[in-house]
């Protein structure tokens, strides 16, 4: 019987570019080689697709140790030097028609989550890990998702959208609403954006003006929003029909915020699996992120994310990340780690989860 060819996409044009690849090189490590072979597909940040040697060249890269050692912008012109010095042509799209039957999504951000690449798979009649163009859109946009799950009754931090024209237009009258709606601290973040990247923490009006700079220069859309009290707490889901929970997670971070160098450079944050929660929040959380997941249409895969107050019993939800990482250090695999699914089996499951759904048939 012949092997299913799966291409393992990765890199692309997101801001998540090197953790793409480090989850891609977690994911190729364990794929079954007598049920499938992988077809590395690598992305370069300029949007330039690559398969062959220079593709699996990329995937031996060590670039957790190149982000701790050196910078993120450092480890991004390696890449870029790579790519333009490789001397291999492009990859032929022609290929997608007849040569790949699934493909494992293990790109990060925009380009990746967000819709897009599902929507080129779907055009090509080739199934997919995850989930699909809108539920991919809409959880990649943070502020439709507080629209969808506050929707279906799960309570979101209070806050505002505002278009980065509007702020550039007149920032005098943006700073001046903000003020008037919020007490400090608030949180101003990019709304389409992962790993916490351009997002800041405003204690005063005195830092507002260049979290708002730095969000609209990753984004038009800027979602600002009332830091909340309590511990971040995660919840893996995996499945289509009858999705599975994982047990709860906490990230206890390093900083004031889990933000991106927390996550990949420092290392700075402590996960506790599970959370430090009583077992009736630990159970509330876990039926929350079950209905966010419905909510907004989800299959394959999902990490939500929720702060949880545990003296006042609140559960407030963040965020959806429809392809979690899976690095060393991420906590969607390790959740599913602790609940008895091993990493390889997890990736079993989410493309056979990809084969059960027919290109086209998800939402």
């Amino acid at each position: 019987m012949p092997l299913s060819t799966v291409a393992l996409i990765f890199g692309g044009k997101s801001t998540e570019h090197e953790i793409s690849i480090i989850s891609a090189k977690s994911i190729a490590a364990v794929i079954d080689p007598f049920r499938f072979q992988v077809l590395p597909l690598y992305i370069t940040h300029e949007g330039k697709w690559f398969t062959g040697e220079f593709a699996e060249n990329i995937l031996q890269l060590d670039l957790a140790e190149m982000l701790r050692s050196t910078s993120l912008d450092a480890t991004g012109n390696t890449l870029r030097q790579m790519a333009m010095h490789t001397g291999q042509q492009g990859f032929d799209f022609d290929f997608f028609k007849a040569g790949i039957d699934l493909a494992f999504i293990a790109l990060h951000g925009s380009y990746g989550e967000d819709g897009r690449i599902q929507g080129l798979l779907d055009t090509f009649g080739i199934p997919y890990t995850g989930c699909g163009v809108l539920a991919s859109a809409v959880a990649m946009d943070k502020a439709l998702t507080k629209l969808c799950v506050t929707e279906a009754g799960i309570a979101t931090a209070p806050g505002i959208t505002i278009l980065s024209s509007e702020y550039f237009a007149d920032p005098k009258s943006t700073q001046k609403s903000i003020e008037e709606q919020f007490t400090w601290p608030v949180f101003v973040k990019p709304a389409s954006l992962g790993s916490s990247v351009g997002i800041s923490k405003v204690h005063h009006i005195g830092e507002l003006i260049a979290a708002l700079e730095t969000a609209c220069r990753y984004d038009s859309k800027i979602l600002v929003e009332k830091a909340m009290q309590g511990r971040e707490v995660e919840v893996a889901v995996l499945g289509n029909n009858a999705p599975e929970v994982s047990i709860t997670g906490e990230i206890e971070p390093g900083s004031e915020f889990y933000d991106y160098a927390d996550k990949y450079i420092h290392n700075a944050a402590k996960m506790y699996i599970p959370a430090r929660i009583s077992p009736e929040l630990q159970e509330q959380v876990r039926k929350d992120a079950l209905r966010a997941y419905k909510a907004l249409g989800c299959r394959g895969m999902s990490r939500i994310d929720f702060f949880v107050d545990e003296t006042s019993g609140t559960i407030v939800l963040n965020e959806v990340n429809t392809i979690p990482g899976f690095t060393d250090i991420s906590m969607y695999p390790r959740l599913f780690a602790a609940s008895g699914l091993p990493f390889n089996e997890l990736v079993e499951k989410l493309l056979q989860f990809a084969l059960e759904t027919p290109s086209g048939a998800r939402s």
